[in-house]
């Protein structure tokens, strides 16, 4: 339902854009069906409203073009949700807002490319061990000619999920890398992984590194650290906005908190290593846990 004592300036887009997600139950549905959550029950579970509520929420957002939906059982009808590209553009948006409520409404407001276990931010990803991963999450990959792959390998037993917030070479680094907390040792970490990425592969288990850099930078990385592992690009923030991952901005991007997940070939996530503070240890720990 439209909020009518509502009247946005014509010119701000500011204004116009709060006029159609500025009711904080709009902004939860695209969080959620973001997440995969696609069926009206599930939101509804999710998030704790009313049947009516839920319902004008969603009318108002496949107004807006942001939603739509389509009919999976007949007899009764059913429906499920998605997001348009309309919609999809507002995971950026999501992310931001997290990363903004993470640092100064749950933090203290410092800047840090990681966090203590106690913290919401490892809360919300330990969470995730017994979630599935929703499908089709398809990311530019260095592998494949640059193609599009699944985060999670579809052939392999265990798919290990690395995020890193940056590599250096060959796009330098903001001149504050060096301050945050965290940031520090992403070519490390991808060069052990790289490293033991033949026995991971002998024991039937997938390796993905992610990061919010572009493919063309992924690649030239991987090309000149010798990269085994394919990368995989979340520039939209796709993959982000689907786990909640943690982030941080600096050099004017969000950039991912180091992470390793391991996912089972039913892409229900079976175990969560955040924060990681020892990096050789969490690559051992991705291969005798995986």
């Amino acid at each position: 339902m439209r909020r009518s004592s509502f009247s946005p300036e014509p010119d701000c887009a500011i204004a116009q854009s709060l006029a159609v997600v500025g009711d904080p139950w709009e902004l939860l549905i695209v969080r959620d069906l973001a997440r995969g959550l696609d069926r009206f029950d599930l939101l509804a579970e999710s998030l704790r409203i009313s049947r009516k509520v839920l319902t004008e929420r969603l009318v108002g957002l496949m107004d807006s073009g942001i939603v739509e939906r389509t009919a999976y059982q007949a007899r009764p009808t059913r429906y499920a949700y998605r997001l348009t590209a309309r919609g999809q553009a507002l995971l950026p948006v999501l992310v931001a807002l997290q990363d903004w409520g993470d640092r100064w409404l749950l933090g203290d407001g410092e800047l840090t490319g990681t966090n203590d276990a106690s913290e919401p931010p490892a809360h919300r990803l330990h969470e995730l061990v017994g979630r599935r991963i929703p499908p089709d999450l398809l990311l530019p990959a260095t592998s494949r000619g640059g193609a599009p792959i699944d985060v999670v390998d579809p052939d392999a037993r265990a798919t290990v999920v690395f995020g890193f917030p940056a590599t250096g070479r060959p796009t330098p680094l903001p001149d504050d890398w060096g301050a945050i907390a965290g940031a520090h040792g992403c070519t490390l970490e991808n060069k052990l992984f790289s490293e033991k990425y033949d026995e991971f592969r002998a024991a039937g288990i997938a390796v993905h590194g992610v990061s919010t850099q572009r493919p063309d930078e992924q690649r030239a990385f991987a090309d000149l650290e010798q990269i085994a592992q394919p990368l995989l690009s979340d520039t939209d923030l796709t993959l982000a906005a689907a786990l909640r991952l943690p982030t941080f901005r600096a050099g004017g991007l969000e950039r991912l908190k180091r992470f390793v997940l391991i996912v089972g070939a039913d892409r229900v996530v079976r175990a969560v290593r955040y924060p990681v503070t020892d990096i050789p240890d969490a690559v051992d720990w991705a291969l005798s846990t995986a």
